[in-house]
């Protein structure tokens, strides 16, 4: 897919994707998330996510979710561990509209401490219905437990206690350490010219304060691998396998990509779906996924079953982790793997505010855009040796560490 990039005095770089569409999807990205936090700081980038929304200086809460909806546009945020993003889908008459309105709450919030105190509510909210989801709060635990005692392993939203004693100035102070203008992307895909993106990002961006202090981010160290169980009162088991892995730079990426797929990923037709929910009926929900981040990567595969079924399905889990090794995907598996993984990113191309999204992470992360030719010959690349090499070294079964989640015995 064609697309240019224009990079402003202050660092923020402009991303412009042509599209023929009478929709347009903008969004702006900045490299930081949850792991950036200071100790006790648990969910402070999350915290401020949502206070961008409260009060700018120049328009209040209403104003600020009206300036969007009131025109028929979407607009809405998120958070994660290295990452925080805005993002609107809008008619194309409203570029200027949504531009102004990013740079606005993104760098001209205000952050009153009334609103500090509603938003707190909110979150404390958020995190107690997350917490009666167990399927959803087993990957936070899971993760505190692999990045145990490094800020990878901070929940997203914070704990109870951290919330709670947010100040003002700790938002200040965490929004000028890590909102670097070298590392935030505003990209817009729509039916524009480079010339119309690139003037309404200068008059919306090129005023912004450059800001670049250095980054700090520690790698975290490869834990040894254990087996823990919680028990809560819950109907049904939750499980969650899984390692550290491979960063997003690291060559490796693609395969384990690829093998995640064929193994658990989407569909219906992945090996852990069909042998295990399909031939024995015991799992609703089995699935891997593999997440890369900047100096690491986290594999895993989550099943819910009944209790009485767990062991049933880790051992069937192992089963087919011990036929893969010892059996490896021969080049005809390969290739059927390969264009399944292939259609999938093909598809997934029609999703443009998804695509957007993904094209400004790669401008950020590598200072580069792959077409999707180039994608598809990595992946055509990827040999069965290379896929049984990555088998031996991410499922070891010493390396895999094994989290419950069990509910209380009656």
């Amino acid at each position: 897919m064609e697309y240019n990039v224009h990079t402003l005095p202050n660092g923020i770089r402009l991303l412009h994707v042509p599209s023929a569409s009478a929709i347009s999807h903008a969004c702006i990205i900045i490299n930081t998330g949850s792991r950036d936090e200071a100790e006790h700081k648990a969910g402070l980038a999350h915290f401020i996510e949502h206070l961008i929304f409260k009060r700018t200086e120049k328009r209040s809460t209403n104003q600020i979710l009206n300036r969007l909806e009131s025109v028929g546009a979407d607009l809405n945020a998120y958070t994660t561990k290295e990452y925080t993003c805005v993002h609107a889908s809008f008619l194309n008459p409203y570029l200027d509209r949504t531009l102004d309105l990013f740079n606005d709450i993104i760098f001209h919030s205000t952050f009153p401490e009334e609103e500090m105190d509603k938003e707190k509510s909110v979150i404390l909210d958020e995190i107690a219905s997350y917490l009666d989801q167990p399927e959803e709060a087993i990957n936070d635990d899971f993760e505190d437990m692999l990045f145990a005692g490094h800020p990878l392993g901070n929940n997203i939203l914070g704990t109870t206690d951290s919330v709670q004693n947010f100040t003002r100035e700790d938002v200040i102070a965490f929004r000028k350490a890590n909102y670097r203008t070298n590392e935030i992307v505003v990209a817009v895909i729509g039916n524009y010219s480079l010339n119309n993106v690139v003037k309404k990002g200068i008059k919306h961006f090129a005023d912004v304060e450059e800001n670049t202090p250095a980054k700090h981010r520690a790698k975290p160290v490869l834990l040894k691998s254990v087996t823990t169980t919680i028990y809560k009162p819950i109907m049904q088991a939750h499980c969650i396998v899984g390692t550290q892995t491979y960063s997003t730079y690291q060559d490796r990426k693609v395969g384990l990509m690829l093998l995640n797929n064929y193994f658990g990923g989407n569909g219906m037709s992945s090996v852990l779906n069909l042998q295990i929910r399909e031939k024995y009926g015991i799992a609703y929900t089995i699935e891997s996924n593999f997440s890369p981040l900047s100096d690491t990567g986290i594999f895993s595969i989550y099943f819910g079953t009944d209790k009485e079924k767990q062991e049933k399905a880790l051992a069937l889990i192992f089963k087919e982790i011990k036929k893969l090794k010892e059996k490896p995907l021969n080049d005809l598996q390969l290739q059927k793997a390969k264009n399944k993984f292939i259609g999938q990113i093909a598809l997934g191309e029609e999703n443009r505010i998804g695509l957007i999204i993904s094209m400004a992470k790669s401008l950020i992360d590598h200072d580069k855009i792959d077409s999707l030719e180039t994608v598809f010959e990595k992946i055509n690349t990827v040999n069965t040796r290379q896929i049984a090499e990555i088998v031996d070294e991410v499922l070891d079964i010493e390396r895999l560490n094994i989290f419950t989640f069990s509910p209380i015995a009656e």
